[in-house]
C-alpha cells in the first residue's frame, strides 16, 4: 500500500509555495521520517534500527546480520496569508528510498535516493493599464526540482570513533514561466527560464562516542557538505502568441548560460545523550554558507542560513509485554533563518531577507507485530513560515510523514533449517 501511495505522490507537484520562485526552491534536508519527528536532528544519532544519511559515520552502527530498507512519503496541507488574501493547497511527495548493510565488521554501506530541492507555484496578478480600459494579467508558474542518488560508506576507526562519506549524483530541472495576457485579446507574451542540472554532491561525517557510566553515554557528531559551482545549463527566452487561445508560439529571443548556479558549503554539529536504550536527547546546529554562491551568475541574492534543532526519543521497554511500551515516542522543534533574498515593491528596499521558519513535530515508531525490528514511523509536523517584513506572505504547513523500515536478518546463518 505504501509503495502504491508513493507512486501516486511522485506524479504530483510536491510543493506549492510562492517563495520557491527564487533560488533553487524549497531546500530539502536529508532527514528521514524518524529524524523529522525529533525536529530534524541527526548529526549525532547512531542506531542499528534506522538509516541516518545526515551523518554517514552513523552507517557503522548497522547490525552485522541485518539488511535495512527504508522508504517514506509526505502528505502536506499549506495555508497562505498576505493581507486580506488567503489560500490553501494540498500536496503529496515521495521523499526517500534507501538501503543499508554491512560489508565488514568495521564498514557499513548505504545506497539511496533523496530530493535536494523542490519547486512549485502558480499565481496570477491582474492590473489595469494606465490610460486604458484594458487590463493585463500576469501568470507566474514554476515546477520541478533537484534530486540526488548517492552511495555512502561508514568506517569504524576505533570502537568509539567512526568516519563516513556520501558521494552522489545531483540532477533535475527547474522551470519558471511568466505569461502576460491582455483583456482585449492581444498578443500573449511568455518569458521562460529552464535550468537543467547534472552535477555531483558530496558530504562527510564523523562521530565520537564517550561512555560516561554504565547507563549513560554522549555522542558528538560533525558533518560537512562540499559547496561548488553546479554543472548546469540555463536557457532564458521570450515567446509570443497572437492570443491566449493560440498554442502556436514564435520565439522572439533565447539565450543560454552555462554553470551559472552553485550550492553552498554546509557545516553541521550535534551532541546526543543516551540513557540506557530508553531515552535519547540531541541538539544540532547547522550553518549553510550561501553568501557569495552563484545565482544566475550573480553573487548578491543569497545569505548565510542557520538552523538550530532539538529532539527527544523515549523508548519505555524494548521487551515489554504491553505493545504501548515498545513504541518509540518522539518530539522535536527547530528554528531556521532564510538562505535567499526576496523582492519587494518598495524602491528604497527592493530586496529583503527571505522568511524565517519555525517547526514543531511529534511522532511514533510502531514496531511491526510480526517483526519487532521492522518499524512503521509516523510523524506529524507543523511549520510556520514568517516573512521578515510585515505584510508579506506568511505560510502555515501541516504535514504527515509516513516511513516504513524493513529490517531483515538476511545474513543470519540458521543452525536448523
Amino acid at each position: 500500500m505504501l509503495v502504491a501511495s508513493c507512486a501516486g505522490a511522485w506524479s504530483q507537484t510536491s510543493t506549492n509555495s510562492p517563495y520557491t520562485r527564487y533560488g533553487l526552491g524549497d531546500m530539502s534536508e536529508q532527514v528521514f521520517t524518524n529524524n523529522a519527528a525529533m525536529g530534524g536532528v541527526g548529526y549525532a544519532l547512531r542506531s542499528n534500527l534506522s538509516i541516518n544519511p545526515m551523518n554517514p559515520a552513523s552507517y557503522t552502527a548497522v547490525d552485522s546480520l541485518s539488511f535495512m530498507f527504508d522508504t517514506g512519503m509526505t502528505l502536506k496541507s499549506s495555508n497562505f496569508e498576505e493581507g486580506n488574501y488567503k489560500s490553501n493547497a494540498k500536496n503529496a511527495s515521495f521523499d526517500y528510498l534507501a538501503m543499508q548493510f554491512r560489508l565488514h565488521p568495521r564498514l557499513g554501506m548505504v545506497v539511496g535516493y533523496t530530493p535536494y530541492s523542490t519547486l512549485g507555484y502558480n499565481l496570477t496578478r491582474t492590473k489595469s493599464i494606465e490610460g486604458s480600459e484594458v487590463t493585463i494579467s500576469n501568470n507566474f508558474y514554476g515546477d520541478g526540482g533537484l534530486q540526488q542518488i548517492f552511495g555512502g560508506l561508514g568506517f569504524k576507526i576505533l570502537d568509539n570513533l567512526s568516519v563516513g562519506a556520501n558521494i552522489g549524483y545531483l540532477f533535475g530541472k527547474l522551470n519558471h514561466q511568466t505569461a502576460a495576457t491582455l483583456s482585449n485579446g492581444g498578443d500573449m507574451t511568455v518569458i521562460y527560464d529552464r535550468l537543467t542540472v547534472a552535477s555531483y554532491h558530496a558530504n562527510f561525517g564523523l562521530q565520537y562516542t564517550q561512555t560516561l557510566n554504565k547507563n549513560n553515554k554522549l555522542t558528538l557528531g560533525l558533518a560537512y557538505t562540499l559547496g561548488h559551482e553546479l554543472n548546469s545549463t540555463d536557457i532564458h527566452g521570450i515567446q509570443v502568441a497572437s492570443s491566449s487561445s493560440n498554442d502556436s508560439y514564435s520565439v522572439v529571443q533565447e539565450n543560454q548560460k552555462e554553470n551559472s548556479y552553485g550550492i553552498p558549503h554546509i557545516f553541521g554539529g550535534g551532541i546526543a545523550w543516551q540513557h540506557k536504550n530508553n531515552l535519547t536527547v540531541e541538539a544540532d546546529y547547522t550553518l549553510q554558507k550561501w553568501e557569495g554562491v552563484k545565482y544566475d551568475n550573480r553573487t548578491d541574492r543569497y545569505m548565510d542560513r542557520t538552523k538550530v534543532a532539538l529532539g527527544v526519543e523515549l523508548f519505555p521497554n524494548e521487551y515489554g509485554r504491553n505493545y504501548l511500551s515498545r513504541i518509540r515516542y518522539r518530539a522535536g522543534a527547530y528554528y531556521s533563518t532564510p538562505y535567499l533574498k526576496t523582492p519587494t515593491t518598495n524602491p528604497d528596499a527592493p530586496w529583503v531577507d527571505g522568511p524565517k521558519e519555525y517547526g514543531v513535530s511529534v511522532g511514533f515508531g510502531l514496531p511491526l507485530v510480526f517483526q519487532q525490528i521492522s518499524m512503521l514511523n509516523i510523524t506529524g509536523q507543523y511549520v510556520h513560515v514568517s516573512p521578515s517584513v510585515k505584510g508579506l506572505l506568511a505560510e502555515n504547513r501541516f504535514m504527515i510523514k509516513i516511513g516504513l523500515t524493513f529490517n531483515e536478518r538476511w545474513f543470519m546463518k540458521w543452525r536448523v533449517n
